[in-house]
């Protein structure tokens, strides 16, 4: 009930964009997950041609950011958040309706784009909305995105009973009524011109050489919220037999990340430099993948029920550890960005900030990959969940080192921090 009485304190525009990614998540979701299975079961696809597919969709998004976020700083964020919701109910109402490979191919070019104009815009204006209150609305922020990315998953196995065309309609549907409620309720804000061209924009922010460094650091924050997906689902069906398992770690942490999201924010939030919480948050998430390592080797299958929970409790305790650390960490990663340099460069900030992400979990999900089957062949099935605690620890130590040096922004930064 804290966390609605907190969602109702602010004002009408951050509750909308708060609604808004969580409808963002059940859509993505609930289709993209099953598109594989759809391009490969239904359509016939060979891997190579659904492996394009994916790739397209990924690379429109990752690479594109960076204009999405000069968009949003140039054009006003409202515009764009409107453009790339209404352009991914046409690329997810072309999956629906394409078998072949030319139209699939622009539904995902169209979804990807989508993606890359909206993330970074809503995260700007967020940030310029909240003011002072930025970690509290990124923590929130951050309780509607894992509840949809719960949802999602579940709502699209359910729709699937039906058939795949259903689940496309059903997410172009939820993003036609989220561009329909952008455009009546969200309000405009006039964007502030930078004074420069694009490109000298962006020489600005990527002669950041702080904010760049602060983004390299973040390498592993992403590496390993990105195992929430990979390694830990994985590990929970390895060290139970049970192929639902992985479910649990989601539930699991989506329902802590409900009861604990906001009240670790707030508690964190004047207790000393957001560097400090950065810091501690990656170090818990690298360690978080400690007590999984004891149960998921590549010994027996459980023999019954009482084993099979008994297993599950190191991987649980693995994911409620990964959780804790991205609640602590996350909100206060989202409330620097900005501080980094002028509010009128807000969105571009984040633009490149989500392209270095998006490298990084493209990169670290490929090492970690590389690590299980690695540890497959020699027997060391401990190998990938290592490569994510050097992850971490590394990442951890790399943002203590730029707050030793004072590279990062203090608190609060409400004009401009240089370099």
């Amino acid at each position: 009930m804290k966390t609605w009485q907190q969602v109702r304190d602010f004002p009408l525009a951050i509750r909308l964009l708060l609604v808004n990614q969580l409808g963002v998540n059940i859509g993505f979701y609930l289709l993209i997950p099953y598109l594989a299975v759809h391009l490969t079961e239904n359509l016939g696809m060979s891997a190579a041609v659904v492996g394009i597919v994916l790739g397209v969709r990924n690379l429109s998004q990752q690479g594109l950011f960076l204009i999405g976020g000069s968009a949003s700083d140039r054009l006003g964020a409202r515009g764009v958040i409107i453009a790339g919701c209404a352009l991914r109910t046409v690329g997810f109402g072309l999956f629906a309706l394409g078998d072949g490979l030319a139209v699939l191919l622009a539904a995902s070019v169209l979804s990807g784009l989508a993606g890359a104009l909206f993330n970074p815009a809503v995260r700007a204006y967020l940030a310029l909305e909240a003011g002072e209150r930025k970690a509290e609305a990124f923590a929130l922020f951050n309780v509607f995105a894992t509840t949809g990315a719960l949802i999602g998953p579940l709502l699209g196995s359910v729709l699937l009973l039906v058939d795949f065309r259903t689940s496309a309609v059903t997410a172009a549907a939820i993003f036609a009524v989220l561009t329909v409620a952008q455009a009546l309720v969200l309000p405009r804000r006039a964007a502030v011109p930078s004074g420069n061209s694009v490109l000298a924009d962006w020489r600005e922010v990527v002669g950041n050489r702080a904010f760049v460094a602060f983004a390299l650091a973040m390498v592993g924050l992403f590496t390993m919220e990105n195992q929430l997906y990979l390694l830990l689902p994985d590990g929970a069906r390895r060290a139970t037999g049970w192929d639902g398992a992985a479910g649990l770690v989601f539930l699991t942490g989506t329902l802590a990340n409900l009861w604990l999201q906001l009240r670790i924010t707030r508690r964190l939030k004047e207790r000393g430099s957001r560097a400090r919480w950065i810091s501690a948050g990656l170090a818990l998430m690298a360690l978080s993948f400690l007590p999984p390592m004891l149960v998921t080797g590549g010994g027996t299958a459980p023999g019954g029920v009482g084993e099979a929970v008994l297993r599950s409790l190191p991987v649980l305790a693995g994911a409620l550890l990964l959780y804790a650390g991205v609640m602590v960490a996350q909100p206060f990663v989202m409330e620097m960005i900005p501080a980094f340099g002028r509010p009128e460069l807000t969105g571009t900030y984040f633009g490149l900030f989500y392209v270095v992400s998006g490298i990084a979990a493209a990169v670290g999900n490929t090492v970690v990959g590389w690590a299980m089957d690695a540890g497959e062949r020699a027997s060391a099935p401990w190998l990938p969940w290592a490569c994510c605690v050097a992850f971490g620890l590394t990442s951890a130590v790399g943002v203590a080192w730029l707050h030793r040096l004072r590279a990062l922004p203090g608190r609060p930064a409400p004009a401009a921090a240089t370099a």
